[in-house]
């Protein structure tokens, strides 16, 4: 805590003066982003500092493998990522989503290797809605690094797919007030790379 401490002060020294006015204007009119950003937990990418946004530009949901769930009917159990795009899609009204998936995604290399032995009770279940794309990758590929990459784009895919399960996402799809975006992040270059209409991924 003592380093986040540090940060926290540098923060109020040398950004809080600058952008006062913009955090005041925010807790004012309350925020209005266009675009929710599902992105991966991983501490190595970072979707404000990858896409150079300030406070109020963007709605942030990350999780394990930048992953999005089909569509359930719903219910009384948990569903953070899905209750997270409902608020973005249905309150805040973002005009598009972006995926993004990531090089050297520990997520994704778990759906090869297996979740690690010390993390069984959650990571398993939540890591399988993956499958599909695992899937793929296995047919597409034998080379261990070749079929990684392959399975990180697939998992972009995969979430973009399920996002149009979703009847308030493909509603406004359909009508034109919402977009769906791809996009990955190759940690060691800092190249981001943009899903093509043709279903490729090339540099944006």
């Amino acid at each position: 805590m003592d380093k986040l401490l540090d940060g926290y002060r540098r923060f109020r020294v040398t950004a809080w003066p600058e952008r006062k006015a913009l955090f005041e204007r925010l807790a004012a009119l309350g925020q209005k982003p266009e675009t929710l950003v599902i992105a991966c937990s991983d501490s190595r990418v970072d979707p404000s500092m990858i896409f150079d946004a300030g406070p109020g530009e963007l709605f942030v949901v990350r999780n394990v493998a930048n992953l999005v769930p089909p569509y359930t009917i719903p219910d009384h159990l948990h569903h953070g990522t899905s209750a997270a795009i409902e608020f973005a899609v249905r309150v805040l009204e973002v005009r598009e989503i972006v995926v993004l998936g990531h090089a050297l995604c520990g997520g994704a290399g778990a759906l090869v290797d297996g979740a690690p032995p010390q993390a069984q009770d959650f990571l398993p279940d939540w890591i399988r809605i993956g499958g599909p794309a695992r899937d793929i990758a296995l047919k597409l590929s034998d080379d261990p690094a070749e079929r990684r990459t392959i399975l990180e784009y697939q998992c972009v895919k995969l979430s973009l797919r399920n996002l149009e399960t979703f009847p308030w996402v493909r509603e406004r799809i359909e009508d034109g007030r919402l977009t769906l975006q791809g996009a990955y992040f190759a940690v060691a270059t800092g190249v981001l790379e943009k899903l093509r209409p043709d279903g490729t991924f090339a540099p944006a």
